[in-house]
């Protein structure tokens, strides 16, 4: 039996009408790459559950009890467009980066639909805290996929070793989906669902946020700092000295009462 479905991705809808019940999760995935160009496994699909939790890529779409024409969102990102995004910024300060043109970034911050949807996740977002908020610290909000790189937060024990002091983490369902004139929906990193979880500790004067994507940044601009990607591991380990160099920068801003007079930018300077 077909079962049409509805797939948003990068400002619209594709529809998938070849598929059945008994095909899988991947080979809805495997179809999709033919419509989107984004590989199977770069794909999230939001929405696809079993019992609660995420279908695995071989669960049949029969299972998960979908209506004819769902409509399901899929994150995910070409590989083309990844290359231009991973890219280390240019020197040029010139060249405008992907969060740089003010009109639209005050346009999405402070449109009323994205704060009201903030608000929904202050009110529905569970956050389980692994160390408590200690009064007078600043708040730093890091990136796991190409800032830190992924594997490394199991390896370093991120959540039990006591020489971390990692308060929380927060998974895509923290994020929003916001529109865009030139750039139509894009999924951006909201900090003020944290400040409204987090008020008597955490506002936009002393939180920093570090990220390899620029447009993450367009709910709270002044408060992210666009790094370089951590990529290719195996070749970059010993030559990445990125957020060695951030270290410093971070002990010397430590010492402000309020980030908003910086602009983070121009941190290599």
């Amino acid at each position: 039996m077909a079962l049409p479905i509805i797939v948003k991705w990068g400002g619209q809808e594709y529809s998938v009408t070849t598929l059945s019940e008994d095909d899988t999760v991947l080979d809805l995935k495997q179809f999709l790459k033919t419509l989107t160009g984004v590989l199977p496994e770069r794909q999230k699909l939001l929405g696809l559950k079993v019992k609660g939790k995420p279908a695995e890529n071989d669960v049949k779409l029969g299972a998960l009890k979908l209506k004819p024409n769902t409509k399901i969102m899929m994150m995910g990102t070409r590989e083309e467009s990844l290359e231009d995004v991973l890219c280390p910024p240019p020197d040029n300060d010139d060249v405008i980066n992907d969060f740089d043109i003010e009109d639209e970034i005050v346009e999405v911050e402070n449109r009323e639909e994205n704060l009201l949807k903030i608000s929904r996740r202050v009110k529905e977002y569970k956050v389980e805290v692994l160390n408590p908020p200690r009064e007078g610290k600043k708040l730093l909000v890091l990136d796991v996929d190409y800032t830190l790189f992924g594997e490394s937060v199991k390896e370093l024990g991120v959540s039990t070793n006591a020489n971390y002091k990692i308060t929380f983490m927060l998974d895509s369902a923290a994020m929003i989906t916001v529109h865009t004139p030139r750039r139509g929906l894009i999924d951006v990193k909201p900090l003020g669902v944290i400040w409204g979880k987090f008020s008597e500790f955490y506002s936009k004067k002393n939180t920093i946020m570090f990220d390899d994507i620029g447009r993450n940044f367009l709910m709270n601009p002044q408060n992210g700092l666009k790094i370089r990607p951590f990529m290719k591991a195996h070749l970059n380990r010993d030559k990445d000295k990125e957020l060695v160099k951030l270290t410093q920068y971070l002990k010397e801003i430590a010492k402000l009462d309020d980030f908003l007079e910086l602009n983070h930018k121009y941190w290599e300077r």
